[in-house]
């Protein structure tokens, strides 16, 4: 561990290996793992906990309070997966009582000035660009990938794959494996070639193209078009994770393929 003018409570859990810059803070209640890089003028507030191998970039500030005006100052936490990077100035704020704790996974790449709120619940291996805003209480599923200047909704949920264009305004959910773009956010196919670089077969692949098709090309509506995926489909994990992400949807999905 190395620690040159840095502002370090003493309570602090400092993990074997990790180097922290100079002028960074770290408060009292916070786990910070092994092997990690906190640079210059990061702030690591109370309730934070950190796995191994993070790189926190120079301005970040970490597990800062939620704004949300319910809050009443109860101990929540925000908790960072092994191998995530933060860049500069992103701002990473803790949970409230709905849920305690605000998620962000494994092998996540935050770019800068990236803003997660409260209750967020973000998986592994998603990218999220410069200057992405999530509201608070989101669900983004693993491997996703959300372009620069992105605004999502509170409440939103986004699926595992899902590539969402620069610049977008995210108000309904997102499902599993698809691209998604334009005002309003629509479907705009699924996300090929992100599920090839990942293992899935060809088979698989046109498979869940055959389903958006019921759903968002023939513009069907959704109450109508689950029944018929149901008996016109043979049951695959691909179906059933995509039928349960529609069903369980609370927001309703992005439209489908603008006619």
């Amino acid at each position: 561990m190395s620690i040159i003018q840095s502002n370090i409570h003493r309570n602090a859990t400092i993990g074997k290996g990790t180097v922290i810059e100079p002028f960074a803070t770290i408060q009292e209640d916070v786990v910070l793992g092994e092997n990690c890089w906190v640079g210059p003028y990061v702030t690591i507030m109370d309730g934070t906990r950190i796995g191994n191998n993070v790189k926190i970039f120079p301005g970040a500030v970490v597990g800062a309070p939620p704004q949300d005006l319910k809050y009443a100052g109860e101990p929540t936490t925000l908790e960072i997966g092994d191998g995530t990077i933060v860049r500069e100035f992103c701002t990473l704020n803790r949970g409230t009582k709905a849920s305690m704790t605000t998620k962000i996974g494994k092998n996540c790449l935050l770019m800068a000035y990236v803003h997660v709120a409260h209750d967020c619940f973000i998986g592994d291996n998603v990218i999220l660009a410069n200057n992405v805003n999530l509201a608070g209480h989101i669900d983004i599923d693993d491997y996703a990938i959300l372009g620069g200047l992105t605004a999502v909704h509170q409440f939103v949920k986004i699926g595992k794959h899902v590539m969402i264009g620069g610049g977008s305004l995210v108000m309904k959910d997102v499902p599993h494996f698809v691209k998604a773009a334009r005002d309003p956010l629509s479907y705009e196919g699924v996300n090929s070639v992100g599920l090839k670089r990942r293992g899935f077969t060809v088979e698989q692949i046109n498979r869940i193209h055959d389903i958006y098709r019921y759903l968002f090309i023939r513009h069907r509506n959704i109450k109508k078009a689950l029944p018929e995926i149901a008996l016109d489909f043979e049951n695959t994990p691909e179906k059933d994770i995509i039928m349960e992400f529609i069903q369980k949807s609370e927001r309703g999905l992005m439209k489908g393929i603008r006619k």
